[in-house]
């Protein structure tokens, strides 16, 4: 704020870099990059255009930039929104080991869920025999993506709230056959089904990580960056368990 004219070329910069991914629109979206800025979507997506037609330069009202970090993402927290990062792990559950981890801009969990799947093979060397994760990782693609890999998923769908299935459920699920099946499976297991074993597995790891280590924000900027600081915490806390198993 003391220096108008600095502050002043940053907005400037800022909307120049919004207009410029206004212009590329989808097709210059990168799979593995930070992904639209905040806002840049409307209702989810972006507007399909013809080959003919011209892109607008002009970003979503609700369009925005972080001044500090510009791959940095609007995310949902407690108690309101930050602009941070989406860190994902997989958990053994007999140790309680990170044996894959990933960091993205995208505040929803189902994109993770795959490549968590995939690197956890290839860091092992097997395939793993059954996973459990919340419900913002059940979707029909993952389940039928679980189901090629043979691997035994608890996925609950949305529509499970503390062992009872909710009223609405018929509909949410009825062009869902998978996601039915889920439902169907947790809810006839009760307290005795297999997905119980996901709050005793990754949610601890996050516990640890966040409450004894003091780790509650990235101290880098950039995605780049902030991946690998993430890789460290997650070796950090692998280290730090393998210690204490062979003391």
């Amino acid at each position: 704020m003391a220096d108008k004219q600095r502050r002043l070329e940053r907005i400037r910069a800022a909307k120049a870099q919004l207009e410029a991914e206004a212009r590329a629109g989808a097709d210059n979206s990168d799979a593995d990059g930070p992904g639209p800025s905040s806002g840049m979507q409307e209702r989810g997506a972006r507007k399909n255009h013809s080959a003919d037609e011209e892109q607008s330069a002009t970003p979503p009202d609700r369009a925005q930039r972080n001044f500090t970090d510009g791959d940095s993402r609007i995310i949902p927290s407690w108690g309101g929104f930050i602009a941070g990062y989406n860190g994902q792990i997989a958990v053994d559950a007999a140790h309680q080991i990170i044996i894959a981890e990933q960091l993205s801009t995208n505040p929803a969990d189902f994109a993770a869920l795959i490549p968590l799947v995939d690197q956890a093979h290839a860091n092992l060397g097997r395939n793993l025999r059954e996973v459990s994760g919340d419900t913002g990782f059940a979707t029909e693609a993952n389940l039928a993506a679980m189901a090629e890999r043979g691997i035994r998923a608890y996925l609950t769908p949305g529509c499970i709230r503390h062992g009872k299935t909710d009223p609405t459920a018929g509909r949410v699920l009825k062009r869902k056959p998978l996601m039915q099946e889920m439902a169907d499976k947790i809810k006839r297991a009760g307290r005795r089904s297999r997905y119980r074993l996901r709050k005793q597995t990754a949610e601890p790891v996050f516990g640890q990580i966040k409450q004894p280590r003091g780790f509650r924000q990235f101290l880098l900027r950039g995605l780049n960056q902030v991946r690998g600081e993430w890789a460290m915490i997650c070796t950090a806390h692998n280290i730090l368990k393998l210690h204490k198993a062979t003391a």
